[in-house]
């Protein structure tokens, strides 16, 4: 399979952002290192970002990310490092995690990442058992995963401010894979346990306008930093409430925000020279796993949404209504893995990247959401390059080996000498997903 491949209308101006995140990357790593000092990171979270060439930014940040079985299997000593990092900065003793994932234990696919979060950081030298707060989890009860592997739940159980299994299993430490959708149950509320992420940190609370307001700041900081122009790292948006899209409620609020929105995102294009069309993204301001998304390119497709795009907007995971939405700048994926668009995913632990995947439809365009039925898995770093000439096999091979060599950051080492190899466009990846990570450190200290 071939890697990711960019539209020849945007190579140059790739190439062109990723000379400049390398030129610079001495002062990218001593500008983290200093927020670091300044920040404390999530505990773990997986970055979605889309590259138009002339544009990379994420455009989402998930706190409770599930997917770890997508994971390359060669990086997990990588990851059990920084879990080791991660478990210690929470609960310095820590000798056990208690882990808690969502609910819905039918998806076979989400077990298998539970199996594989709790292998990592068994892997990191941490005795896991995993806890459920479901109520029709009554006992014990061993699942199998997706891959056949056999998963263990238990059933939480509360005395006083400590939670526990039926045996005391009670660790100073309790690691959440539950996004809170659902609202938070009261027997996680007033622990004297470190649980993380915490507790408004979940989709209860959390908003993702508040996650990009916090984006706001660290954008202009890092474009200062670098000399850039701001909006090449970062989506315009706006927040619009008081939505029924059942009752049509709020429709012309939300038709001038789109309206709002789209002319920015002209503007810039015309000062650029950019000839694409502009879109945004309508999504739920809270929430996951793609729902309540729709990409429009005229307020008049929000205005008369038919019965169908209502119903699917509506509501989200765990039947939350939808009332307010992120109207968010859309950006153009002209990446492709066998022709298919692609958008990568970049997965961190404390502070540092530990892996990531495309996520790659065949069934969606450019300008869609790829987060949907349909969507499939290739590891970052798993895609071989065809190559035309003994001379491209060598330069090929060389980038295979740099893409592979993670340093002490768990960051791929750029590669100055070839700047058209694999393992630059995977420290850029990182580099944005990193943004995106000490936007959300910000988001959730405030």
């Amino acid at each position: 399979m071939k890697l990711p491949q960019i539209s020849p209308n945007y190579a140059q101006h790739l190439q062109d952002f990723e000379q400049k995140i390398l030129q610079n990357h001495s002062r990218i790593e001593a500008w983290f290192r200093q927020q670091w000092q300044e920040h404390a990171p999530p505990f773990y979270g997986s970055v979605d970002i889309r590259n138009a060439g002339y544009k990379m930014a994420s455009i989402d940040m998930n706190l409770f990310p599930g997917g770890f079985n997508n994971l390359n299997p060669n990086f997990i000593p990588l990851a059990t490092i920084a879990a080791q990092d991660a478990v210690e900065r929470a609960c310095e003793t820590a000798k056990s995690v208690l882990l808690i994932p969502e609910n819905h234990t039918r998806n076979t696919f989400y077990l298998q990442n539970v199996f594989a979060l709790a292998g990592i950081l068994r892997n990191a030298g941490f005795v896991v058992r995993i806890g459920s707060f479901n109520p029709e989890l009554t006992e014990a009860t061993e699942f199998e995963t997706a891959n056949g592997d056999k998963l263990l739940i238990e059933p939480l159980l509360r005395t006083r401010e400590r939670i526990h299994l039926a045996d005391g299993f009670s660790p100073c430490f309790i690691l959440l894979n539950n996004d809170l959708s659902g609202g938070v149950p009261e027997i996680l509320q007033g622990l004297s346990q470190t649980i993380l992420p915490p507790l408004h940190g979940g989709w209860t609370t959390r908003r993702k306008t508040q996650h990009f307001e916090a984006y706001n700041t660290v954008a202009k900081q890092f474009a200062e930093l670098l000399q850039i122009d701001e909006w090449q790292i970062n989506p315009y948006f706006e927040y619009v409430g008081g939505l029924d899209f059942q009752e049509r409620e709020g429709e012309d609020a939300l038709a001038d925000a789109v309206e709002r929105v789209l002319a920015k995102i002209q503007a810039k294009y015309d000062e650029k020279g950019i000839t694409d069309k502009p879109f945004v993204i309508v999504k739920a301001d809270a929430g996951t796993y793609g729902m309540g998304v729709m990409s429009v390119k005229s307020a008049d497709e929000v205005r008369g949404l038919n019965r169908k795009n209502r119903n699917k907007m509506a509501k989200v995971k765990e039947g939350l209504e939808v009332s307010e939405v992120i109207v968010q700048e859309g950006i153009y994926t002209y990446e492709t893995l066998d022709n298919a668009v692609c958008e990568p995913v970049v997965y961190m632990m404390d502070r540092f990247v530990i892996g990531g995947f495309f996520r790659v439809h065949e069934g969606r365009g450019n300008d869609e959401n790829l987060n949907a039925g349909g969507m499939v898995f290739v590891p970052l770093n798993q895609s071989i390059p065809n190559a035309g000439s003994a001379n491209d096999v060598e330069t090929e091979i060389h980038c295979k080996r740099v893409f592979e060599q993670w340093d002490e950051l768990g960051m791929a080492r750029p590669n100055a000498e070839q700047p058209d190899c694999s393992s630059n466009r995977l420290y850029v990846y990182g580099v944005m997903a990193r943004l995106s990570l000490l936007a959300a450190s910000l988001e959730l200290a405030k």
